[in-house]
């Protein structure tokens, strides 16, 4: 089951790269078939809500793909992931525990207050990152090439991802060691 949620997940990473090499070798509705496995697979190995969700409205992009022969809807698949984590990320700080904190749990099921509202904090901090990325994918989804759609929701999103990521792995170290000395 791993390898299957591995491979998932790897497709998605693959999707802006994908449809971009696709696209001097298929029409758009061949290339939405790709989106459709996708979104078979996802729902297959998680029935959670939120997914299902995302399921939905990919079904929703590969049937306007499909119908109007068109790529614009397959280049909104990142803005509609970046949505869904958006509203996943969101709803954990109105129904705590935070997405964060359940993450951080897992390592260290005792958890001081303070962490609780550090992991709070850093919830926020992903919601306003789906915000411009999202944003920013539905930019280069509508107004630019298809090169720079490709470039940024395929590699450049991902990098900044990462760079949040280690951004807040070094804060965090930060915050632990004065934690500990107080």
């Amino acid at each position: 089951m791993r390898w299957r949620i591995a491979l998932v997940w790897l497709a998605t990473l693959l999707y802006p790269l994908v449809i971009y090499f696709g696209l001097g070798r298929f029409e758009p509705r061949w290339l939405a078939l790709f989106l459709l496995l996708l979104v078979a697979a996802r729902a297959a190995i998680s029935r959670d809500p939120v997914w299902l969700a995302a399921a939905a409205g990919a079904l929703v992009l590969v049937i306007a793909s499909s119908v109007a022969n068109q790529i614009l809807p397959l280049k909104l698949y990142p803005v509609l992931v970046n949505a869904m984590m958006l509203s996943v990320f969101a709803m954990s700080l109105r129904h705590p525990p935070s997405v964060i904190e359940r993450v951080a749990r897992l390592r260290e099921p005792d958890f001081p207050p303070e962490a609780v509202a550090y992991t709070r904090q850093v919830t926020q901090v992903w919601c306003v990152f789906f915000v411009i990325n999202g944003s920013i994918a539905l930019m280069t989804a509508i107004w630019a090439s298809n090169r720079i759609w490709a470039a940024y929701n395929g590699l450049i999103a991902y990098l900044l991802m990462g760079l949040l990521f280690a951004g807040e792995w070094l804060v965090r170290q930060r915050v632990r060691a004065r934690n500990e000395n107080a």
